[in-house]
C-alpha cells in the first residue's frame, strides 16, 4: 500500500487547488483584458463632430458670457463678474444691446434660460436665482439654489442646472424643488466643470470649463454621446476668455456659440 491512506488524497487536493488558482488567475487576467477592451470600445463609441462656421457676428468683447439662449427668434445673454453681471437682449446682426438689466454688485451672474414667457437666471455662489418677465425684464421673483449655479437650460418640463460637479440637477420650475439628478460621464469617467447648457433635440449640450469642445449628453443616463470640436474657433488670449455660450434657435434650426470676452459670436453647423 502507499502509506497512510490520506497522503495520496492530500497530494491530489493540493494539485487541484493549484490548478484552481491558476484558472482563477487566468480568468482574472481575461476579465481585465475584456474590461480594457470595453473601455477602449466605449472611447471609440463617443464620436467627435466637426463644426463649420456659417456666419460671424459682432459680440461685446467686455461681456463675460455666462448664459446664452434664443427665444422667439431673439438672442438673450447673461453676463457675470461682480459689478458687471447683467441680463441682455442683443441684436444678433449688430451686437447692440437692445435691453439690459444690471444685477446688484453683490451677485455674480451665471446661466440663463427662457421658459413660458419667463427668463430664469442663476448666480454663482449666492444661492439665489432670479425670475424676470421676458417682455421687459421686470423682476417677478427669486428662488433659493443650494450649491453653486453654473449653467441653466430646460427641457420643456424641468429646469436643468449644472453646478461645477458632474451632476445635472432637474428642478420643478414652479417650486424649484429638485426632482431628480443624473451624473454625467464619458469614457474617462465622471465629467465635472459642466458650464453653459443648451437643450437641443432631446440632448443637453454643455460647455466644459477650459475645454474647446461641447459635450452632448443623454439627459436620461448622463452618458456623453458625442463631442463637438471647436478647437481653433477663437484663439485664447488669457485664462478667462474661454469658450462659453450655446444658443439654439429651434424654429430656424440655427446654432450659435461664443465665449467669455470674445469679440465675435459664431453661427455654426455641426457635421454629422
Amino acid at each position: 500500500m502507499d502509506g497512510p491512506a490520506g497522503r495520496p488524497r492530500r497530494r491530489y487536493s493540493e494539485r487541484t487547488m493549484t490548478d484552481r488558482s491558476l484558472r482563477t488567475r487566468i480568468a482574472l487576467q481575461a476579465a481585465l483584458v475584456l474590461a480594457a477592451a470595453s473601455s477602449s470600445a466605449l472611447a471609440q463609441d463617443i464620436p467627435l463632430y466637426r463644426a463649420e462656421v456659417i456666419n460671424t457676428y459682432p459680440h461685446d468683447s467686455n461681456a463675460f458670457t455666462q448664459g446664452l439662449t434664443v427665444a422667439e427668434g431673439r438672442l438673450y445673454e447673461g453676463t457675470g463678474r461682480n459689478g458687471q453681471s447683467s441680463l441682455r437682449l442683443v441684436d444678433l446682426e449688430s451686437g447692440d444691446i437692445l435691453r439690459r438689466h444690471n444685477l446688484s454688485p453683490r451677485y455674480f451672474g451665471e446661466g440663463i434660460t427662457v421658459m413660458d414667457g419667463k427668463v430664469y437666471q442663476l448666480t454663482w455662489q449666492s444661492h439665489v436665482g432670479f425670475v424676470y418677465a421676458l417682455e421687459d425684464f421686470s423682476t417677478l421673483g427669486t428662488f433659493y439654489l443650494p450649491g453653486e449655479g453654473w449653467g441653466l437650460t430646460h427641457d420643456g418640463e424641468s429646469l436643468i442646472v449644472s453646478d461645477g460637479t458632474p451632476f445635472l440637477r432637474f428642478l420643478d420650475p414652479a417650486t424649484f424643488e429638485e426632482t431628480r439628478r443624473v451624473e454625467v460621464s464619458d469614457d474617462r469617467g465622471p465629467l465635472a466643470r459642466l458650464n453653459e447648457l443648451e437643450y437641443i433635440d432631446g440632448e443637453v449640450w454643455a460647455n466644459v470649463w477650459y475645454e474647446d469642445y461641447i459635450a452632448r449628453i443623454d439627459p436620461a443616463s448622463g452618458q456623453v454621446t458625442g463631442r463637438v470640436d471647436l478647437r481653433g474657433l477663437y484663439p485664447r488670449r488669457g485664462n478667462d476668455d474661454v469658450l462659453n455660450g450655446i444658443a439654439w434657435d429651434a424654429d430656424s434650426r440655427r446654432l450659435f456659440v461664443t465665449g467669455k470676452l470674445w469679440p465675435s459670436l459664431f453661427e455654426i453647423r455641426v457635421n454629422e
